[in-house]
């Protein structure tokens, strides 16, 4: 073996993800609007859950006016509470 090499037990990550950020801050968006299904399908999964901020990459009072807007909208018969394929 030679001095010089070097043996890791994990690979290196060499590829450097994109920073999150709240595109709610970045756009300006003051007011998210329940009644924009669309829109607010971004923010769950395909079971119909919300998304973590870890994964969405909201602040928490953006994070908190979304979960509020999408029991809004599914309380209004917009959204549904459970589905098996959502997207």
């Amino acid at each position: 073996m030679a001095k010089n090499e070097i043996k890791y037990l994990t690979a290196i990550k060499t590829e450097n993800r994109q920073k999150k950020y709240c595109r709610f801050k970045k756009m300006g968006i003051k007011y998210i609007d329940y009644k924009d299904a669309d829109f607010l399908k971004k923010f769950l999964n395909e079971q119909g859950k919300l998304l973590p901020r870890r994964l969405t990459g909201n602040s928490l009072k953006y994070q908190r006016k979304v979960s509020d807007a999408v029991k809004k909208a599914r309380q209004m018969a917009i959204l549904p509470y459970v589905t098996d394929l959502l997207k």
